[in-house]
């Protein structure tokens, strides 16, 4: 049984190569796929590029306190991403810390604002029926005068709606419905089913009808109305409070003269999940300059064109409703005809940035929960470069201070450990380069104190190895035999210290949020580097080394002299001397 277990190991010695060979087609074939991907140095977090770093905290509403929970956050985190991501933002995270906090990292770059200003919009949309409407802070409203056209002007004087042929063709009129010149949005058009408009003089503070959904005894309501003041921030934050869509309430929003509105809304008739699209539109044919256009369902279509057949047969102030973002105004169109087209523009004083903004929120529909603001923070490139300047310089010193050791006390062996290092660099630079475009991985400072950890982790195995192998020298045995013998040994201990620390990286990885997770993700993966460096570099190149006569012979710059090392002489069978006086011995008596 001994000569063909001896043959074995002589098989695997001679060997060595083929693991050398794997691990440097692999280096090359990660390097190819990295520049083949565009991605040739790793994607810096925010601590180290520069960008804003948000914290939301859910806020429960009135008798919503178990609408906090992991679905709800799961579904905003989803919202918020496919919100940036819309913008053009590249690279932006966002996550989960604890079960109420989401945290949004927004890379520095042109639009890096427009998402901030986004991601912790609610975005709940309700089209309501305005019941009245007035300026708020006392001053009296303009009453509507009649117009000699189709339509009926406006409490500010803004033009009437109106009904007229489209251009280019005789057979449908389109219907437009203007408001108040609001900043955000001034006029609602769509393309309905002719019918007549209508027309009067009714007092913005009218009396609510039958049809505009609101109940005309509220008595409550009406104080809430009577006390409202918009020009008060504590006051507009509070307005409608706890109210349900199906609920009248009250509401604030600004006028094209900058004045703040105070309405009575009756319930919701349509709502931001009837919408199915919304775009920005830079609208040339009519000059209204930036428009939302909305696409409705099929049943947003139907709810859409019944709410404005009804608030057609109003008079002015309740023949308007109004489009309510997170429970302020930023639309009151008039209606005259029922708009049965399933389509929706809203235009007025939009800019590119405030229509994209709407369009986004619109599209990609509202938070399940509302959120504040906690804390922001702004990093700048050139704060960022310095950290990471002085992350590099850490980990320079670190690994320079690691090689002078090896130089000092393992001499010739310090060349394996340092090309083992190299290696070990090597793929960890290409994986992280890669990892970004592929998970979304950001190199930010913890991950790169994780890199440094590692260079000790990586330098500790083959040390392992190292004093295995002198262990065997100091016994009496020579080099190769020493190097396979050690092995066993080393790989036991390696793959348990090893298993500890990715272990240890992986439960500090689950329990943790933020960048905290960066640390522990950079140390788990150069954990497994450096099994597989040892297994595939660092043991074959020993093993190559082993049979070149400055380590085999024990130089004394080898690091692997016996006489150094202390060695034991080989053991060797010695004879029972003769004794002297015995005399010699006849050869015939032998």
């Amino acid at each position: 049984m001994a000569a063909p277990k001896k043959g074995r190991n002589a098989s695997a010695q001679s060997k060595p190569g083929r693991s050398l060979a794997l691990i440097l087609i692999a280096i090359v074939a990660l390097t190819g796929g990295m520049y083949a991907s565009g991605h040739t140095t790793p994607r810096l977090g925010i601590d180290l590029a520069g960008g804003t770093s948000i914290t939301l905290r859910a806020v429960p509403e009135a008798g919503q306190e178990n609408a906090i929970n992991k679905t709800n956050m799961d579904t905003a985190v989803s919202i918020m991403e496919r919100r940036v991501n819309g913008l053009g933002v590249s690279e932006a995270e966002v996550q989960t810390q604890g079960d109420r906090n989401i945290i949004v990292n927004i890379p520095k770059g042109t639009n890096s604002k427009q998402a901030r200003d986004q991601v912790g919009t609610t975005a709940k949309l309700y089209f309501r029926p305005v019941v009245a409407t007035e300026i708020s802070g006392g001053a009296a409203p303009a009453s509507p005068s009649p117009s000699p056209s189709t339509g009926a002007t406006g409490k500010d004087g803004d033009e009437k709606a109106t009904s007229s042929p489209s251009a280019g063709s005789s057979a449908t009129p389109s219907a437009s419905a203007t408001t108040q010149g609001r900043p955000a949005s001034d006029a609602l058009k769509a393309s309905p089913t002719p019918s007549a408009s209508a027309s009067g003089n009714a007092s913005p503070s009218a009396t609510p009808s039958a049809d505009s959904g609101a109940p005309a005894g509220d008595a409550k309501l009406q104080e809430q109305y009577a006390a409202l003041d918009c020009t008060k921030p504590a006051v507009r934050a509070k307005a409608g409070d706890g109210a349900k869509p199906e609920d009248s309430t009250v509401a604030c929003g600004r006028n094209s003269q900058g004045q703040w509105q105070k309405y009575i809304l009756g319930p919701a008739e349509v709502d931001g999940t009837d919408v199915d699209e919304a775009q920005a539109v830079f609208n040339t044919q009519t000059g209204a300059g930036w428009t939302v256009t909305m696409d409705f369902t099929d049943k947003g279509s139907k709810k859409f064109a019944s709410i404005t057949g009804k608030l057609a047969k109003n008079q002015s102030p309740q023949n308007q409703f109004a489009i309510v973002l997170d429970g302020e105004v930023v639309s009151d169109p008039y209606v005259s005809q029922a708009l049965t087209g399933g389509n929706a523009e809203i235009s007025g004083n939009f800019d590119q940035e405030s229509a994209q903004n709407l369009a986004n929120m619109l599209s990609y529909g509202a938070l399940p929960l509302t959120f504040r603001e906690d804390s922001v923070t702004t990093v700048t490139a050139a704060l960022g470069g310095e950290q990471l300047e002085a992350g590099l310089i850490a980990g320079a010193i670190g690994l320079a201070l690691v090689v002078i050791y090896l130089l000092v006390y393992y001499r010739g062996l310090s060349f394996i450990a340092i090309a083992s290092l190299l290696v070990s660099a090597a793929l960890t630079y290409v994986i992280m380069s890669l990892l970004g475009p592929a998970i979304g991985f950001a190199l930010n400072l913890p991950a790169v104190c994780g890199a440094i950890v590692a260079i000790g982790i990586t330098a500790d195995s083959f040390i392992v190895y190292f004093e295995r192998v002198r262990d065997e020298i100091r016994e009496g045995r020579t080099l190769r035999p020493a190097v396979e013998r050690a092995w066993p040994r080393a790989r036991r201990t390696i793959l348990v210290s090893d298993f500890v620390s990715f272990l240890a990286a992986a439960v500090l990885f689950i329990v943790t949020v933020g960048k905290v997770q960066g640390f522990a993700f950079t140390l788990g993966l150069t954990t497994v580097l450096d099994v597989v460096v040892v297994f595939l570099f660092t043991k074959p190149l020993l093993t190559l080394m082993a049979r070149r006569d400055f380590f085999a012979s024990g130089h004394k710059w080898s690091g692997l002299d016996p006489k150094s090392l202390g060695a034991k002489p080989p053991l060797r069978r010695t004879r029972r001397p003769v004794h002297a006086a015995a005399g010699p011995v006849d050869p015939k008596e032998a």
